[in-house]
C-alpha cells in the first residue's frame, strides 16, 4: 500500500476520568461522543487492498468480509478511518449491540466464517479520518478531521451499514447520552480535544465509563501462569432455577496478593476423600481450545464485591475489580436478578440522529 501515513496504525487511546467533563476544561475545547462497544478498527483502503487492523494490529479482515465489501462500496479509494465494528440484535424498535454474537465472528472455519457474515453482518462506525487520498489528517485538530470525515460520508446512507457517529459540544447533552445510551448496549462517552492532533498510541481522549457493583460467589480458581499464587477469582451467580452459573472472574493482583490468596482459600478448597483436589474445568471455546482451562473449585461460600461495567446477558463485561470481601451475605443471595442493570434504548435512536 502506498498511503500517506504509514501503516499498521497504533489507535489513539483514551484515558479514564470519573465525570464527563466541562467542555472548557482543556484549551480549545472538547468534543463528546458515545462509546461504541465493539471492535475498535482501523480500516485502510487504497484500491482494490483493503485492510481491517484490530487495537493490537491482528487483522480483522477475514472474520468480516461483508464490513470489506462495504468498504469497497461505500469509501473513497484510498483513506485511512478509525472505527469501530459491532454487530446488532434484537427487533425494530428494541435493537442493542450484541457483544456475544460480535465475539462469535472470530472463528478460524472460512466456511463458518460466510455464514454468520449472513446471519449477524457487523456494522462499522465511523468516528475519525487519518487520511484521504494523498492527504494526512493526523497532524489536523480533530475539528478538522471530524469535518472531513463528514464530508467524506456525506452520501452515505445509514442503511449501507457504515455509519458516522454523533458529536455533540454540549456536556449535557453527553452525560444524557451516557444515562441513556447504555441501554442500547453502549459503553459510555468520549471527550476529545478539538485542537487535538492524532497522537498514535497515546491517551489523548478521555473516557467515562459505567461502573455498578455487585456481589458474587467465589466458586475456584486458576493457578497464576508463573505456578505460583491465585491468578484469577472464578465468579457466579445464582439463576432463576437456583444453580450458580459462570459470571467472570477477576485477576488483577499483586505477586503478594496472589500468594495470600491461596492461603486464605485453603479451608474452601473441594478435595476428593484421598485428600487430592476436586478435577474441574470450565467449558472450552473457540478462545481457550488450547489453553489449560482447569482451576481449583471452592465451596460456594465466600461473597465478593465486585465493580464492574456491564452484565451482558449472564456474564460480566471487560474488567470486573475487586472491592471486598462480604461476609455479611449469603451465596444463594447473589442473584443475577440482583445486579443493576441499565433500562433499556433503543440502538436505531443512537445510530439516527
Amino acid at each position: 500500500m502506498t498511503l500517506p501515513i504509514a501503516t499498521p496504525v497504533s489507535p489513539m487511546l483514551a484515558k479514564a476520568v470519573p465525570t464527563v467533563p466541562a467542555a472548557d476544561s482543556v484549551p480549545g475545547g472538547l468534543s463528546y461522543e458515545p462509546k461504541w462497544d465493539g471492535f475498535r478498527c482501523i480500516v485502510i483502503r487504497d484500491g482494490d487492498e483493503i485492510e481491517l487492523a484490530s487495537r493490537g494490529s491482528k487483522p480483522l479482515t477475514r472474520y468480516f468480509p461483508e464490513v470489506v465489501e462495504r468498504v469497497r462500496e461505500h469509501l473513497p479509494p484510498r483513506c485511512v478511518v478509525d472505527a469501530e465494528i459491532v454487530v446488532r440484535a434484537g427487533a425494530a424498535g428494541a435493537e442493542h449491540l450484541d457483544w456475544d454474537l460480535l465475539s462469535q465472528r472470530i472463528h478460524p472455519a472460512a466456511s463458518r466464517v460466510a455464514k454468520l457474515s449472513a446471519e449477524t453482518p457487523a456494522e462499522l462506525i465511523c468516528f475519525d479520518l487519518l487520511a484521504d487520498d494523498d492527504r494526512d489528517h493526523t497532524d489536523r485538530p480533530f475539528r478538522e478531521r471530524r469535518a472531513a470525515l463528514e464530508s467524506l460520508l456525506a452520501d452515505v446512507s445509514p442503511a449501507s451499514g457504515i455509519h458516522l457517529t454523533r458529536v455533540t459540544r454540549d456536556p449535557e447533552l453527553a452525560q444524557s447520552w451516557f444515562e441513556d445510551f447504555e441501554g442500547a448496549g453502549l459503553d459510555g462517552v468520549v471527550a476529545k480535544p478539538l485542537d487535538g492532533t492524532y497522537e498514535q498510541g497515546r491517551r489523548t481522549m478521555l473516557k467515562v465509563k459505567h461502573k455498578r457493583t455487585a456481589e458474587a460467589v467465589v466458586v475456584g480458581y486458576r493457578v497464576h501462569k508463573s505456578g505460583q499464587g491465585v491468578g484469577s477469582l472464578l465468579l457466579g451467580l445464582v439463576d432463576e432455577g437456583g444453580r450458580i452459573v459462570n459470571v467472570g472472574g477477576i485477576a488483577a493482583f499483586t505477586a503478594a496478593r496472589r500468594l495470600e490468596l491461596v492461603e486464605e482459600l485453603e479451608p474452601y478448597v473441594m478435595r476428593e476423600e484421598d485428600g487430592s483436589v476436586v478435577a474441574a474445568e470450565t467449558d472450552r471455546s473457540r478462545f481457550s481450545s488450547s489453553k489449560d482451562v482447569s482451576y481449583v473449585p471452592l465451596r460456594p461460600e465466600r461473597v465478593v464485591e465486585v465493580a464492574f461495567d456491564q452484565l451482558e446477558k449472564s456474564r460480566f463485561r471487560h474488567a470486573v475489580t475487586f472491592l471486598r470481601w462480604r461476609p455479611d451475605r449469603e451465596p444463594m443471595s447473589c442473584t443475577l436478578a440482583q445486579v443493576s442493570r441499565a433500562p433499556r434504548y433503543d440502538l436505531g435512536r443512537v445510530l439516527v440522529e
